[in-house]
């Protein structure tokens, strides 16, 4: 899918006049409709279709409460994954893409997929080794630790749908919206991940999970992911869920083992590790 890929730099976020957010540029070659916004009438999905040609893109991705999702439905958007329960813990959340170009909507590694998958399900009651705490500690990280986070992050990733390569993008998310998480080893972040909060819609992403080659056998996503959730309980959370890389039967599995179900499948969704990949997506509830 590297024939997707024209250009190194982030997707921006922009906020439409109707109130939608959305993330988009050639970086992921698509449109993300992030939030609909309050003014946002049936015309937004044709609005984002125009967007989306004008800019020579081939897909368009969409998450939307259910309620507004028959709007993009007869515009021609497909359901590819929804999250019951994902606004409020009531309302479910419905992922759809349209796709402009006919190769962005073919897979070509869907049995790959399918098996992964199955992989990750068959291992959904997988007891959990406790975490070896005379050579790991779980943390939550802080500014001071930015320059760290950035390294591994080019370490771990050579491209990725957000900068988070750059230590200014880390530090501005950090002070509003999103609480980042590392295990430390004899003083160093040897593996990070973070949770990106919707306070307003009481759900949160489990995301940007990233562990140093050497310590990947250590099952230290698993644990970052318990502790993660432990922390968005107690910030009024009530629904957790991930848009993980389906060609990864690691993330796949920790996030089975921890109880998440299985939401669907985003075709050729993102651009990560110098590709576009297709991505599961899995869930939550936490309260």
């Amino acid at each position: 899918m590297n024939s997707f890929v024209k250009n190194s730099l982030p997707d921006r976020i922009e906020k439409l006049p109707c109130g939608s957010v959305i993330q988009h540029g050639p970086y992921n070659e698509r449109i993300y409709l992030l939030k609909v916004g309050g003014d946002a009438t049936g015309l937004l999905p044709f609005v984002l279709v125009a967007m989306a040609k004008g800019y020579g893109y081939s897909k368009i991705f969409v998450k939307v409460p259910t309620g507004f999702s028959k709007k993009f439905s007869r515009a021609g958007y497909v359901e590819e994954a929804s999250i019951p329960g994902l606004y409020n813990g009531s309302n479910t959340g419905t992922f759809m893409g349209y796709y402009l170009k006919e190769q962005r909507a073919s897979e070509r590694e869907a049995a790959t997929l399918d098996a992964i998958l199955h992989l990750a399900i068959s291992r959904s009651e997988s007891p959990v080794t406790p975490l070896d705490a005379k050579r790991f500690i779980i943390r939550s990280c802080t500014e001071s630790d930015i320059d760290q986070m950035a390294a591994i992050y080019r370490t771990v990733f050579p491209t990725y749908p957000f900068p988070i390569h750059d230590p200014a993008y880390l530090l501005n998310t950090m002070r509003s919206h999103v609480a980042y998480f590392g295990v430390e080893s004899d003083g160093k972040l040897v593996a990070l991940s973070s949770a990106e909060m919707d306070k307003s819609a009481q759900n949160v992403e489990m995301t940007d999970f990233a562990t140093l080659l050497q310590w990947q056998r250590s099952s230290l996503s698993l644990h970052l992911l318990a502790r993660m959730e432990k922390e968005m309980k107690q910030e009024g959370i009530k629904t957790a869920y991930t848009i993980a890389r389906a060609m990864s039967p690691g993330i796949n599995v920790t996030f089975s083992r921890l109880g998440y179900a299985y939401g669907g499948r985003l075709k050729n969704n993102t651009n990560i590790s110098a590709q576009i990949e297709s991505m599961n997506v899995w869930y939550k509830k936490l309260s």
